[in-house]
């Protein structure tokens, strides 16, 4: 039902669109696990498929079943249960999936109708078992029958990534340019999530929504398990440190799930999370034990297409130069938290509320938020419609450039440079004599490297405010939490 569907206009504007399309559509749609790929296309359709099937999960059955025979009957054996439920009359089993295909065309040409006959396979790449021919005769099927069926919209949805864009979206072969659609659901912004968390009757303020935001990235399936009547703590505490919490094991499952060779995916992401700034593709070589090269390169794109690592270059450096960081919140509280530095304490998070270890997190984790609302702080800074680069800046050097590093730089065409600050903070932030001298400090270096030729605004992005002092004249603009939560 399109009524307990949360944001996805755009997305839902796009399967409109679809449905009212006068040929044969085919729509991939892909995203990191638990974005919520499934529940868009079940609600938006009201599961009113003329054919719907998902794969099962080979996750369980991968250490058992290492030439993927048992796996490849399993899948076969499902999608005939489907084909039945869905009107197929045919008792026999499949022998292979060219056979599976002609049944599905051999039900769909019994139910041509008026309107658009809406097909849905859910975890496509989880059908293509080793030596099962699967990518063949889906190719086949959409070729040879479903491309000529006006009335047919084929959506399929996929969570490992890399299989979606080498084998759907990039591929070379038999389906090369025949996705009509690709749909990339991201997670969640804040304002999002806040409207998500209300629906589900959990009332968090939204200085805590920011932090339930911290942790799970503004994906769907995480927030889902926030429980109403919790406080924000109790239900940190109940997903992550209590016994069988259930986001414990979710880090292992995200890269079984997302990837083939989920091993060195997994080493690349552990490399980046230990990296704050990043690395370039050639440390990430080195780091991880991967060599460069084309394999690399596509695992890069692919962690990138699953929204966990986002690339930036650095201000004063070449374009050529191109760096790679952990932007995943989960990942990295996870790791954090979670797989580096593990606790017996039931109550770890409501127990530490205001340790330095917490609070540390909570300011590198800010800066993350606001990287990814880039848009709203544009908007705030009333530069939307202004071409701009957005990235942060380090630098380690000699003399006055030693550690000079800087939250968020906003390199704009009409020459002036936002140099934004990131703060969390529970009250009006105050700048001390200390914080005002690394500031100054900041900004004289910044003028240096551009040579004078920018008007360096210094901008404070904070949670509620700045307090005036002597030292707040500094900062020339300020952006809150009610800007985040901008849409």
């Amino acid at each position: 039902m399109k009524d307990v569907i949360v944001a996805r206009e755009k997305e839902q504007l796009v399967l409109e669109g679809l449905l009212n399309e006068p040929t044969a559509q085919f729509l991939a749609v892909y995203g990191r696990r638990r974005i919520g790929k499934t529940f868009l296309i079940r609600e938006y359709f009201d599961d009113r498929f003329a054919f719907k099937h998902t794969a099962v999960s080979p996750l369980e059955l991968r250490e058992r079943d290492k030439e993927g025979e048992l796996l490849y009957r399993i899948q076969l054996n499902e999608f005939a249960a489907s084909l039945r439920k869905y009107g197929g009359k045919d008792e026999s089993p499949i022998k292979d999936w060219f056979e599976a295909f002609h049944r599905l065309e051999r039900l769909l040409e019994k139910k041509r109708g008026k309107g658009k006959m809406v097909v849905f396979i859910d975890e496509l790449p989880w059908l293509d078992t080793p030596r099962a021919n699967f990518l063949s005769a889906f190719e086949h099927f959409w070729n040879d029958w479903g491309s000529g069926r006006h009335n047919l919209l084929l959506v399929v949805c996929g969570s490992a990534t890399s299989w979606m864009l080498d084998n759907l979206i990039n591929n070379k072969g038999g389906l090369y340019g025949r996705t009509t659609r690709e749909m990339h659901l991201h997670p969640f912004s804040l304002c999002e999530t806040e409207v998500y968390l209300h629906r589900r009757g959990v009332t968090l303020d939204r200085y805590d929504v920011v932090q339930s935001y911290m942790l799970t990235g503004g994906v769907a399936y995480y927030l889902s398990y926030f429980l109403p009547g919790r406080s924000l703590a109790q239900n940190i505490d109940g997903l992550f440190f209590e016994e069988n919490g259930f986001l414990q094991t979710e880090f292992d499952r995200l890269f079984t799930s997302l990837f083939a060779d989920n091993d060195g995916y997994r080493r690349i992401v552990e490399v980046l999370g230990r990296n704050r700034y990043g690395l370039t593709r050639e440390k990430v070589a080195a780091e991880a034990d991967i060599a460069l090269g084309g394999t690399l390169s596509k695992m890069l794109r692919a962690l990138v297409k699953s929204d966990l690592v986002t690339t930036y270059w650095n201000f004063g450096e070449s374009k050529k130069v191109q760096y790679y960081k952990l932007t995943d919140m989960f990942c990295l509280f996870y790791m954090g938290f979670v797989q580096r530095n593990p606790s017996n304490n039931r109550t770890f998070w409501a127990d530490n509320q205001n340790s330095p270890k917490l609070n540390s997190w909570r300011g590198r984790a800010f800066e993350d938020v606001c990287f990814v609302h880039q848009r709203q702080i544009r908007r705030a800074l009333g530069i939307d419609g202004v071409q701009a680069e957005v990235y942060p800046w380090h630098e380690s050097g000699n003399g006055d450039a030693a550690g000079a590093q800087i939250d968020m730089l906003i390199d704009r065409a009409d020459r002036v440079m936002n140099l934004c600050e990131m703060k969390f903070s529970q009250d009006d932030f105050t700048i001390s004599k200390d914080y005002d001298e690394r500031l100054r400090r900041k900004l004289a270096v910044l003028m240096e490297r551009t040579g004078g030729k920018r008007n360096i605004q210094v901008t404070m992005v904070t949670t509620f405010g700045l307090k005036q002092n002597m030292y707040s004249s500094r900062v020339q603009r300020v952006v809150t939490l009610e800007n985040l939560f901008s849409i």
